[in-house]
């Protein structure tokens, strides 16, 4: 707990006019996340209850020949433990946001006229984090020991390949599964063409110590937009992948990804629905371990682990930015409804709705009221309740 303290205090220094003359020089590195997360959840005789701050601090330096050096600790403190930090086995629901200390991000990056490398302890995000993520909502972010080049010979054109050794997950380095090592490639080509962009991947996933979690995964995505009136424009994407084991991972298996989404929006306000499945064989479904798995199939998180029998999602999401009276300078609101049924053999899962209110709070800070709402229809689905209540500050 003593350096988040530590870091709220410099938090205020820094805040101070003269704050800005020191980013001339490099970049000072100041986020801060205090977070209430409730959850209700059957099957247990209490709901959870976890208040934690989250603070980084770091450096990054000035460029030199297009070389830059970067530097960030992260420290989640526990200010109310009344849950499960997915490993101490409390008897609450879990909530994965344990105490702890740690290098969050230590790298080199280069940058040059056709491309960019990073080196070292980094935060990677591929498309839209639906494969690989740094799962940035929850306290502890997900980082890679990993070396990532991105190559563009035109313009609309990128090539990006990435080896990952070692996973430092969400749970902390305490937790048995908070760190993966192993030899992943990740291979992605994107280019933007007339109708729309589109990326096409390869991720080759390797554990040693999560040989089931081990796959091949290839892959195409596109996504675009058209004009269909005055300040509206209709969206679109298409999505599809195959993946089958890979390397240690003793299963085999072969299993489809789909993802179908159209939608209409404006400057302010965006509506779209999606069908979004998961493959499964009855013996396990198509996995996705190193997403941004919260921005996914739902904000209760029910599945973070795909189900044997896999998991198709019909959604319809909402989003828009208003203007309230009073000291707000716009709100942000969004809400989703989905109904989960099994893949393979039709078994509904349940259904869920999720709505969020994001407001600025002057040129730092930002709060957020969040909610979901899960009611199950299957053994081993839960109903669950989950609320946040968040305020975060970055320099």
């Amino acid at each position: 707990m003593r350096p988040a303290v530590a870091a709220i205090a410099l938090a205020t220094l820094l805040a101070a006019p003269g704050a800005a003359l020191a980013a001339d020089h490099g970049k000072l590195i100041l986020e801060s996340r205090l977070r209430f997360e409730s959850v209700d959840q059957d099957g247990f005789d209490r709901g959870a209850a976890a208040l934690t701050l989250r603070t980084r601090l770091g450096v990054e330096s000035p460029s030199l020949a297009g070389f830059r050096g970067l530097v960030e600790v992260e420290n989640v403190a526990v200010l109310s433990d009344r849950y499960n930090n997915s490993y101490d086995g409390k008897p609450f629901p879990v909530v994965p946001d344990p105490e702890g200390t740690e290098i969050n991000r230590a790298q080199i990056s280069w940058t040059g006229a056709k491309g960019e490398a990073v080196a070292g302890r980094q935060r990677i995000i591929l498309g839209n984090a639906r494969f690989v993520g740094n799962a940035g909502f929850r306290q502890n972010e997900q980082t890679f020991d990993a070396v990532k080049a991105t190559y563009r010979p035109m313009k609309g054109v990128a090539l990006t390949y990435a080896y990952i050794g070692r996973i430092h997950r969400v749970f902390g380095h305490d937790s048995p599964q908070g760190e993966w090592r192993g030899d992943s490639h990740l291979f992605q080509a994107d280019a933007r063409t007339p109708v729309g962009d589109l990326t096409a991947y390869g991720y080759l996933l390797e554990f040693d110590n999560a040989a089931p979690q081990s796959s091949a995964t290839f892959g195409a995505r596109l996504a675009g937009a058209r004009p269909v009136g005055h300040g509206l424009s209709a969206t679109y994407e298409f999505e599809y992948a195959r993946q089958r084991e890979y390397r240690n991972n003793p299963a085999r298996f072969e299993l489809d990804y789909v993802d179908v989404s159209a939608g209409v929006r404006t400057a302010s306000t965006a509506v779209w629905g999606s069908l979004e499945r998961l493959g499964g064989d009855g013996s396990r479904g198509f996995s996705t371990p190193l997403a941004s798995l919260h921005v996914f199939q739902g904000w209760a998180d029910v599945f973070l682990t795909t189900p044997p029998n896999g998991v198709r999602d019909l959604n319809l999401r909402a989003a828009t930015t208003i203007k309230p009276a009073g000291p707000l300078k716009s709100l942000r609101i969004q809400a989703a409804a989905h109904d989960f049924a099994a893949a393979k053999g039709g078994v509904h899962y349940g259904r869920e709705f999720d709505v969020v209110l994001t407001a600025p709070i002057g040129p730092r800070f930002t709060a957020e009221a969040k909610a979901a709402r899960f009611d199950g229809d299957a053994p081993g689905f839960a109903d669950r309740t989950k609320v946040w209540l968040t305020l975060e500050f970055r320099l």
